[in-house]
């Protein structure tokens, strides 16, 4: 009988652990939390990308990992690749920019 209660108590302890292991991250991967939050840094970064005069005529892909927010694409001068950095660091939630755009 005590068997049985413990082997129900293990299981249960599994059930409630397993779904939870997912959610959590690790060096290179995310937890759910995470990558929502990152998806949304993502988006503002483009808003406020798309929103600046200067620079929405250029095509600048922005991807957020952990909050460190990575530029890339092709503009034609240094001083938008610099504006651009500039405007991605001021959303908030970002941690880092990685500009890794190229003048063309």
């Amino acid at each position: 009988m005590k068997s049985s209660h413990l082997l129900a108590a293990l299981v249960l302890a599994g059930l409630l652990v397993g779904p939870m292991a997912g959610c959590t991250s690790t060096p290179t991967s995310e937890s759910t939390g995470e990558y929502i939050d990152d998806a949304a840094i993502s988006t503002k970064v483009r808003a406020e990308l798309i929103g600046d005069k200067d620079l929405n005529v250029f095509k600048i892909d922005v991807t957020t990992f952990k909050g460190v927010v990575q530029l890339s694409g092709f503009v034609n001068s240094a001083s938008i690749k610099e504006r651009a950095g500039t405007v991605a660091a001021g959303v908030q939630g970002v941690k880092e920019v990685r500009n890794n755009l190229v003048i063309k």
